[in-house]
């Protein structure tokens, strides 16, 4: 599903789950939790992940989104100029001030539903919220690296 905004097809889940007669809880489910990914990469394929959560009696739909806000793309440059990733003419840094152009799309969806113990989830994302997510990641893994600068080894 390549699209640059997900609002239209966050509205068609919306409007599909209602027509099947089912509930929708805004929620999003964790890594934490065991789950099942739907794996289909026709652009309907969430139609027939709600099909399925209707064939096993699931009551309601868990639906998630991310919008990207201003204030996330601040704090990542604001990372990335922290950590001299690499340097502020970076491709990295070029990436993430590209991203401003999509400040109030929907960039990401999850749809989710129980059974027996186990969350099935379905999820969709943008190509620019994925390298958002990249460079996130990046920015995580750098905090993460302790420099040993060789002093107090006595």
């Amino acid at each position: 599903m390549q699209t640059d905004n997900l609002i239209s097809v966050k509205d068609d889940m919306i409007a599909f789950i209602a027509g099947h007669g089912m509930r929708r809880l805004n929620g999003y489910v964790t890594e934490e939790v065991p789950t099942v990914l739907f794996e289909e990469d026709d652009a309907d394929a969430w139609k027939v992940f709600v099909e399925h959560a209707k064939a096993a009696n699931s009551p309601f739909v868990t639906m998630s989104e991310v919008v990207l806000e201003k204030t996330d793309i601040a704090i990542l440059l604001e990372q990335l100029r922290d950590q001299s990733y690499p340097d502020d003419d970076g491709q990295e840094f070029d990436d993430a001030q590209a991203l401003v152009k999509h400040v109030g799309k929907t960039g990401y969806l999850q749809l989710g539903f129980a059974h027996q113990g186990v969350m099935f989830l379905f999820e969709t994302s943008t190509p620019w919220y994925e390298r958002f997510q990249e460079l996130l990641e990046a920015v995580t893994d750098l905090g993460g690296i302790v420099v040993d600068d060789g002093e107090g080894d006595d």
